[in-house]
């Protein structure tokens, strides 16, 4: 039986989409400056450990990582949503603000528009979602 490229490469993809979400974080802090809000914090919760679970996946070729995978990529996935709301929708920051350090709705980068560092993180999460739900057991 033929498999698709995705079914094939879905967790290799979907490891090079978290490293580099990984790496992306860690150059906006460390090397552009930009202090990380409350909610870049907890993204990075989520994604982080993204990148050591799917690489020891596509190391072991351990397909049913997916039951470990999708909580934290669907759950990061929502509060970058919820922070891209927060930075684009007027008044929506008035629900939660966040209390301590850069103020949420603070945008480092602002790419045509609309592409911010939560819509990237929003990106990213979405993406491995994607890859690992497509990803099937030999």
């Amino acid at each position: 039986m033929k498999q698709s490229f995705l079914t094939r490469y879905g967790l290799y993809l979907a490891w090079l989409v978290a490293l580099t979400a990984t790496l992306g974080s860690l150059y906006f802090s460390e090397i552009r400056e930009f202090v990380p809000c409350e909610l870049c914090w907890i993204q990075r919760i989520f994604m982080y450990p993204l990148v050591i679970l799917l690489g020891v996946a596509v190391f072991t070729d351990d397909r049913a990582v997916k039951k470990y995978v999708l909580p934290l990529s669907i759950l990061g996935g929502l509060v970058s949503l919820y922070h891209y709301l927060v930075q684009k929708v007027p008044g929506f920051a008035d629900i939660k603000p966040c209390v301590q350090g850069v103020p949420c709705n603070v945008q480092y980068i602002n790419w045509f528009g609309f592409v911010t560092i939560p819509f990237l993180a929003l990106t990213a999460f979405t993406l491995i979602t994607l890859l690992v739900w497509r990803v099937r057991r030999n």
